[in-house]
């Protein structure tokens, strides 16, 4: 298991959650998408687009200055 960090600060939707789907497609089941962002709208995209890969995911941190994903592979997609 591997864990990659993404850092998608300053940019805004929809990028956040495509280059978080481009990210996610080289990963192996197990591995982990620590995906950074500062785009409030990303608690709405990311967390739909992975229910769309069949992944997990769930929001490690939430402030003004940053919102902070992990995101499991599984072996579904």
């Amino acid at each position: 298991m591997t864990r990659t960090t993404l850092d998608l600060t300053g940019l805004k939707c929809p990028l956040p959650a495509l280059k978080t789907r481009k990210a996610l497609k080289p990963l192996q089941p197990g591995d982990q998408l620590e995906v950074h962002c500062t785009d409030p709208l990303s608690v709405i995209d990311i967390p739909n687009l992975i229910r769309e890969t069949g992944d997990k995911v769930e929001i490690t941190e939430r402030n003004e200055a940053r919102i902070v994903f992990l995101v499991e592979k599984s072996g579904a997609s």
